[in-house]
């Protein structure tokens, strides 16, 4: 992991532990998984992140590649998100965009071609359903969709949803990546 990704994982630890944040301490990407991910984005610029949570995959993802720009849905912010922002620092933040709405509801005129989409919200097979569909047109060629939480066994519907769209990807620890035609 690149050490100025290492760096802020190791202080949002740090910070939620701090600030009683169990829900980023539980929920984020572990730090194989992240690794992974950063390897599948690497030559990537356009990002979609479905599920911000407190942003700290979205942080990770910019602060890997100073040209990416990461746009992350999620309809329910978190109150703790604004700190780890925080953490990133200008420069990064000015990479993320926030929108404060619900992935099904799809790109916006104008996003460009998405090359990652990284899915991580709600996680029952009908809202995994949704939000792949909605983002599936807006894939550029050879795009790479990850699904996290793949196998868990508190979230069945990850790989109920994978199965059902007929998927063929490959299996990272927890996560599940499909590359698109």
């Amino acid at each position: 992991m690149p050490a100025r990704v290492a760096r802020f994982a190791w202080r949002a630890n740090g910070c939620a532990r701090g600030i009683g944040d169990d829900f980023s301490l539980t929920s984020a990407v572990r730090p194989a998984e992240l690794a992974e991910l950063l390897s599948i984005a690497r030559g990537r610029g356009a990002v979609v992140e479905l599920g911000t949570g407190t942003a700290w995959s979205a942080i990770a993802l910019a602060l890997d590649d100073g040209a990416r720009r990461v746009i992350s849905y999620d309809s329910f912010v978190r109150h703790d998100r604004d700190a780890y922002l925080g953490l990133a620092g200008g420069r990064v933040r000015d990479r993320i965009e926030l929108r404060n709405e619900p992935d099904s509801n799809g790109p916006r005129a104008g996003d460009p071609p998405v090359e990652l989409l990284f899915i991580d919200s709600s996680h029952d097979c009908e809202s995994v359903l949704a939000a792949f569909r909605a983002w599936r047109t807006a894939l550029a060629p050879g795009a790479v969709v990850v699904f996290h939480d793949y196998d868990h066994p508190g979230y069945p519907g990850v790989r109920d949803a994978v199965v059902e769209l007929g998927l063929v990807g490959r299996r990272i620890g927890g996560l599940f990546a499909w590359r698109a035609p």
